[in-house]
């Protein structure tokens, strides 16, 4: 629940329109992707996809940021306590079992653990990101998530976890299927931010609107969208996931691989940890 008593997600169906409109709803946090915002986001979609009057959806997000991504806070809570269990073990004050129990509940609590959180990509209806302030990390892979991004002037794009120790998630198979592969590499490697001009020269974004035309516009072209038949537009949708998609199981398996060590590394707890206290990280691994 969000510091101004409403759910963590707001979930509004305009039937007459044919379209949802999915609000991340954690500002104090900058509608960073924990607190109730998977779980709300899941059963939201499965209403969603379920009602055979939703012909497509608009996610967005309240105050400054569209979402700044995995809340780095939680991940250093969870890493500690994850820290907490295992020395408990090598104490012998638990069983191996029971550590292991231990270890399985915080992650599952993670919601930067689930491969797919949310997926809009894979949804048969089209999305459209209607991104009203900073992306980061996360913020950006749901934007790479959606069919058609419409962007207000003042937000940015960031793909910036290797400042945190860390791989991008979905982004990583993304970026480069989605704009041209410098510039991906700009972002993922260097972990520059992408202003929306920018975006749009390099066609991520497809419009870029003042602040007061963001929901409007994108509303516009979701009535658009939803004028049209319903399952001519799925099926388009599919034809161009299929596109989109090829070779990403591949993608997955192979960071898959790689995640398994890198996750087991020193920089991998310390760079959310010095977000978390709010200082510049001290990298050990060369």
């Amino acid at each position: 629940m969000s510091q101004d008593g409403r759910p963590d997600v707001i979930y509004e169906k305009f039937p007459k329109g044919h379209y949802a409109i999915f609000t991340m709803n954690r500002p104090e946090r900058l509608n960073a992707s924990g607190g109730d915002i998977p779980r709300l986001t899941d059963e939201a979609l499965a209403d969603f996809t379920a009602d055979s009057n939703m012909y497509v959806g608009i996610i967005t997000g309240v105050g400054r940021a569209f979402s700044a991504g995995m809340d780095l806070r939680d991940r250093a809570d969870r890493d500690g306590q994850i820290a907490e269990a295992n020395a408990k073990h090598q104490k012998g004050e638990i069983t191996s079992e029971e550590k292991d129990k231990q270890v399985a509940a915080i992650t599952l609590r993670g919601a930067f653990t689930r491969k797919h959180p949310g997926t809009l990509s894979d949804n048969p209806k089209p999305f459209i990101a209607a991104v009203n302030g900073l992306a980061m990390g996360g913020g950006t892979e749901r934007c790479c998530d959606c069919d058609i991004r419409i962007a207000s002037r003042t937000s940015y794009f960031a793909l910036s976890e290797v400042r945190r120790g860390i791989m991008p998630g979905s982004g990583i198979h993304w970026a480069p299927r989605l704009m041209p592969m410098g510039h991906a590499a700009m972002m993922l490697f260097a972990g520059q931010n992408m202003t929306a001009e920018e975006a749009w020269r390099i066609g991520f974004v497809q419009e870029v609107v003042e602040p007061d035309r963001l929901m409007p516009r994108a509303i516009e072209i979701a009535e658009q969208i939803g004028a049209n038949a319903p399952l001519a537009v799925q099926g388009t949708k599919r034809m161009l996931q299929y596109w989109r998609q090829t070779g990403i199981t591949g993608s997955y398996q192979l960071q898959q691989g790689i995640n398994l060590l890198l996750n087991t590394t020193e920089d991998s707890k310390e760079g959310p940890r010095a977000f978390a206290e709010k200082r510049e990280p001290v990298w050990k691994a060369r």
